[in-house]
């Protein structure tokens, strides 16, 4: 059987660590795995060592374009997420995507599915939320065929943020801050169903497409952190606190840590009120979505991925 090569950038991320994880034992895939964060691509390569891990920075040219030669798609998955200042984003979600995009067309990479964020349809006016949407004009006007995934906030195993920093949080803290009083609706999508929309896409190859997509379940933030409690068998006490005052613990946390694991931004997206509209995953790509609850306890109870550690990039 010939195999296919499939190239993910950002691939020791979240959604990266997941899909390698689903796409890894498929006989028919050779997967080229590129990140820059070192620890988190020699945790990947530990788990799947028949994957070609490549540690380079994409925003700069090297001997990591020459795997792009021969591949069948490439799944784009690299993006800042937080970050200190515009300069992080720009670097990473513009000068690094086009430069994806000059190597797929220099190597006649024939397909692009490109993970983009439900933030370009928020209320929310940020570096992160600026730079998304100058990214997605990048890969639409590439010429590239290509699809467009904008998933909302995701959880699941390899989280070293959101989902899994709280949970962490959880754990060791002996009260648990809730800003205001956390009801704000989330709609979270388990990142091992959006996984297999990816792969679907690999498949069907939809073009032009421009997907958004959500949580089935909404699900306020203060039920989540319930949920993870309870899921875990912790105790921990939650604290309401003043929105107010919970930014400004944040920015004073900022101004020490160089990788602030919630940053003042993230407060302000989350209590911005935001509701996403997302296509019918089951319907759409035949994708059976995984009850809250379940998905949850997967990710914070399973036997060998939940105890997996992998660090924040800054």
């Amino acid at each position: 059987m010939a195999q296919k090569k499939i190239v993910i950038t950002g691939a020791a991320g979240l959604v990266g660590q997941n899909l390698v994880t689903l796409l890894a034992g498929r006989p028919d895939l050779r997967l080229v795995a590129i990140d820059r964060h070192a620890h988190n691509l020699g945790v990947l390569a530990r788990l799947h060592p028949a994957v070609t891990a490549v540690h380079a920075d994409l925003a700069d040219p090297g001997p990591w374009e020459e795997h792009f030669a021969g591949a069948d798609a490439v799944v784009q998955l690299h993006a800042q997420i937080t970050g200190k200042g515009a300069a992080p984003f720009v670097r990473n979600n513009i000068d690094a995507t086009r430069r994806v995009l000059d190597v797929m067309r220099r190597h006649g990479v024939p397909y692009l599915v490109h993970v983009s964020s439900s933030v370009v349809n928020s209320v929310a006016d940020d570096d992160y939320t600026r730079t998304k949407e100058a990214q997605e004009a990048l890969v639409r006007e590439s010429g590239i065929p290509h699809c467009t995934l904008r998933p909302t906030l995701m959880f699941g195993w390899f989280d070293p943020k959101h989902l899994g920093w709280l949970a962490r949080f959880l754990e060791r803290a002996p009260v648990f801050p809730i800003p205001g009083h956390g009801r704000y609706m989330r709609q979270p999508l388990y990142n091992r169903d959006f996984c297999r929309v990816i792969e679907v896409c690999l498949e069907r190859r939809p073009q032009g497409e421009v997907w958004d997509l959500c949580g089935v379940e909404r699900v306020d933030y203060v039920d989540i952190i319930r949920t993870i409690r309870d899921v875990k068998g912790l105790k921990t006490p939650l604290v309401h606190i003043p929105v107010w005052l919970f930014a400004l613990l944040l920015r004073t946390y900022a101004l020490f840590s160089p990788r602030p694991p919630f940053t003042a931004d993230q407060l302000a997206a989350l209590t911005a009120g935001d509701e996403f509209s997302g296509v019918d995953i089951e319907k759409t790509f035949g994708v059976h979505p995984t009850p809250f609850v379940e998905a949850i306890r997967e990710t914070f109870c399973d036997p060998v991925y939940s105890k997996v550690q992998v660090e924040s990039y800054v």
